[in-house]
């Protein structure tokens, strides 16, 4: 089921594959564009960032990022708040944790700032990317709202969610709030 604005999927590392809810929900919601930075293995936060200016062609959008994408998205949101109507940040990692991946080492310069946009911090109790308090501080920075959604480890393909109901389920209601309507 579509939401009622328009997503601009923001994926992690490698970008997210057939089996990831974000190109699930892209499968369902026909005005989803992903953004396509030429960095995916080797990310450099710069290319994505110009990824997410480019993919962003609409402000009735929500960023939907995962992972990586969570950074991305917020260093791009600090820069152009407002651009869009809302972020939806999804198992931020953890940028001076022991399993960051050692090829992004331009993501750890991202220092969180208030994104000026409204914004929820999707985390789980488990993920081994991120604890879940450094989640819920990232959040504060950022000045977003924040959502535990159980111990689903890193919120991806491996986490065996297919097309996550119940995250598009905070979708649907976040989306419908920054239409200012109650589902």
């Amino acid at each position: 089921m579509p939401t009622p604005l328009s997503l601009t999927i923001v994926p992690g590392i490698n970008d997210s594959l057939d089996k990831h809810w974000q190109s699930r929900w892209q499968a369902t919601q026909t005005d989803a564009v992903r953004i396509r930075p030429s960095s995916w293995e080797e990310p450099d936060l710069t290319d994505w960032i110009a990824a997410v200016d480019a993919a962003v062609t609409s402000p009735d959008t929500i960023l939907v990022a995962h992972s990586l994408g969570c950074i991305a998205a917020a260093a791009w949101l600090s820069d152009n708040p407002g651009r869009v109507r809302g972020a939806l940040l999804v198992a931020p990692p953890d940028r001076f944790g022991p399993e960051f991946p050692q090829a992004a080492p331009t993501f750890r310069a991202a220092e969180p700032a208030v994104l000026g946009t409204p914004a929820l911090v999707l985390a789980s109790s488990n993920d081994p990317y991120c604890a879940l308090g450094t989640a819920r501080n990232l959040a504060a920075a950022w000045g977003a709202g924040f959502v535990e959604v159980g111990s689903l480890g890193h919120v991806n393909a491996v986490s065996k969610l297919g097309a996550w109901p119940a995250g598009r389920a905070i979708l649907e209601d976040f989306a419908l709030s920054l239409n200012g309507m109650v589902r």
